[in-house]
Formats: C-alpha cells, sequence, structure tokens
C-alpha cells in the first residue's frame, strides 16, 4: 500500500502533526511551549546553557542502516550529551528538519518518536523549530539546560595533578559503524550503540556536585577530545590505556577484524560519553572510571600522551578529514 509523504500532506499538517505529538502544555520549565513563534523557556538561576549539532543523511546516518526512530534518538542523545558536559540538566530543545518531499509520513513519525523518546528520558521538551524542503534528509537540533545554580564547568579547567576519568563506554559505537559498514547487523550491541547512544544525562551533575575542574563530551573520541581539553587547559594529559574499559564485544568484534580493540576504544566517536578531571584527593563520582593524569605541559606543550608517550598524530573523527 502507498504510503503518504510530506509533499502529499503539505507543511501545515506535518507541523500540525508534529505539534499534537509533541505537545504544547506549559510547564513550570517550559511557559510558554511549541505553537507560537517562539517558546519561552524559565531558568532557575537565570543562566541557560545552549548547544546545536547537525545531523545530515548519508553523513551522520543512512536510512539503510538506522530507523527513522534511531535518527529521532540520535538527534537528541549527540545534543543532550554536550548540555550534560556542562555540569547542566536537560530541559528543551528546539529541531529544525529539511526533508524533500517524497519522504515518507512514516518516517516523520517514526523520527519524531525516536526524538521525543529519548527527550523524555532526558526530562527534556520538545519546544519548537522548523520544516522545509530539502534534497536531503537535514536535521538542526538546539538544545538548553539548566545549571541549577551550579557554575559551568568547562573544558579549560583541567589542572597538573588532576585524575583524569570517564564515564560511560567507549568504542562501541565505532565498532558498530565498522559491522554496518561490512554489511553485518551483529553483534546487536555494537550496532545498537552506533544507532543510539546512551549518554548518561545526569552525570555532568555528578562531576560538577564531585568538584570536577574540567568536563566534555567525547563524540570524536578519547584521544583526539582529551587532546582539546589538554590544549585548552595548558596542559599535558597522559591516558594509561590498560585503565580505559573496553566492551567485550568491542575487544571480540576488533580481533575477529583483526584490529586492536584500542584502534576503536581510543580513536572511536560517537560514544558520547564524558571525560573529566578530578582532584586526586576525592572521590570520584558514581559512573566515573580513573583512566589517566593531567601533567605540566613541558616539551612540545599541551598534548594527549598515551602510555607516557607522545602522540604524532591523535586518532579522532574531524570533518572535511575523515
Amino acid at each position: 500500500m502507498a504510503q503518504v509523504t510530506v509533499g502529499e500532506l503539505g507543511e501545515v499538517a506535518v507541523v500540525e502533526r508534529i505539534l499534537e505529538a509533541a505537545g504544547t502544555a506549559a510547564t513550570k520549565q517550559v511557559p510558554v511551549s511549541a505553537g507560537d513563534d517562539a517558546a519561552v523557556l524559565s531558568c532557575s538561576d537565570g543562566r541557560v546553557v545552549v548547544t546545536t549539532d547537525m545531523l545530515v543523511e548519508g553523513r551522520h546516518f543512512r536510512r539503510d542502516w538506522s530507523e527513522a526512530a534511531d535518527v529521532g534518538h540520535k538527534a537528541v542523545a549527540e545534543n543532550l550529551a554536550d548540555v550534560a558536559a556542562m555540569g547542566a540538566l536537560p530541559t528543551a530543545l528546539v529541531v529544525a528538519l529539511a526533508v524533500p518531499p517524497e519522504t515518507e509520513i512514516a518516517w516523520i513519525d517514526g523520527f519524531l518518536a525516536g526524538l521525543l523518546a529519548e527527550a523524555g528520558r532526558a526530562g527534556a521538551s520538545l519546544i519548537g523549530g522548523d520544516l522545509v524542503r530539502g534534497d536531503q534528509i537535514t536535521i538542526g537540533v538546539t538544545a538548553f539546560g539548566d545549571l541549577a545554580g551550579r557554575a559551568p564547568v568547562l573544558r579549560s579547567g583541567a589542572c597538573a595533578g588532576d585524575v583524569v576519568a570517564v564515564c560511560g563506554n567507549l568504542g562501541a559505537a565505532a565498532g558498530g559503524l565498522a559491522v554496518l559498514s561490512r554489511g553485518f547487523r551483529s553483534p546487536r550491541a555494537l550496532v545498537d550503540a552506533h544507532r543510539r547512544p546512551q549518554p548518561d544525562y545526569r552525570a555532568g551533575v555528578r562531576a560538577s556536585d564531585a568538584g570536577a575542574h574540567a568536563l566534555m563530551d567525547i563524540s570524536d573520541g578519547l584521544l583526539l577530545d582529551a587532546d582539546r581539553m589538554a590544549r585548552a587547559s595548558g596542559v599535558a594529559i597522559d591516558i594509561d590505556s590498560a585503565a580505559v574499559p573496553r566492551d567485550e564485544a568491542v575487544v571480540t568484534t576488533a580481533s575477529a577484524y583483526n584490529l586492536d580493540p584500542l584502534t576503536w576504544v581510543l580513536g572511536g566517536g560517537d560514544d558520547h560519553a564524558l571525560l573529566a578531571t578530578f582532584d586526586p584527593d576525592e572521590r570520584l563520582p558514581e559512573g566515573f572510571v580513573r583512566v589517566g593524569t593531567v601533567l605540566d605541559a613541558v616539551g612540545s606543550g599541551a598534548q594527549v600522551r598515551v602510555d607516557g608517550r607522545e602522540v604524532d598524530q591523535v586518532a579522532g573523527f574531524e570533518h572535511f578529514r575523515n
């Protein structure tokens, strides 16, 4: 049976469908929700954390690899992980969506279902957005968060002597991408990690409350993001490769492909774990595991190292290079 498309239903009807699914009831955090020209947010201490990110079909997702709900989930996860990485709680998001007119309404419904489910898990509301015609599906998300009186935790605060810690799995999303690229759909745990990352949206608050000196989302690989933190802080970060947690599925699958699991664990992106540094005398918050040490920047300066050795070429994902 032929499916109704976006072009057949029309912009107004599709937007009304989205608003109905999202809900427009006012809340304490969102006194004016979707439906007007702009929404209104309320934050407890007057400060709003804001971030934005995009997903482009063929670059960030493929419809033959991911269901519409997977794409909606991922769009939320990668943005709200950045909110958490500031030590804030997610509150709301707006979504700009460009789609070809032949896109089936069923895809829009699935995308919205995945988006709303993951936003609900994070405690955030969909409060607005935009819908336009495009040559391919392109998704722009702007996410908001509430610091609730806390100071934002920046990536530039790492101090020599700090403990380096991570919260979340590493390498699974990269493993999932490798599996899909080879035409397989298992191990399912790795494929699901690529399709639907599972950030801990409360981990940033726990890190902030535990006195984290620096904090950031690991979106492009542990080494590349640790290098960014080191350079922003004017320090060196030494990663102990043996201490970095790795999932059994990552180890066995990498070995089956004749790869060192560290290729994915240290250089794989899209897991959206958190990277943080803490005073060595402080107890690490729940979910965080020590993986290294912050050192003074000497010699070649601020940079990341692995097992005490300087890294000539930092592994990780960079647009226009990967």
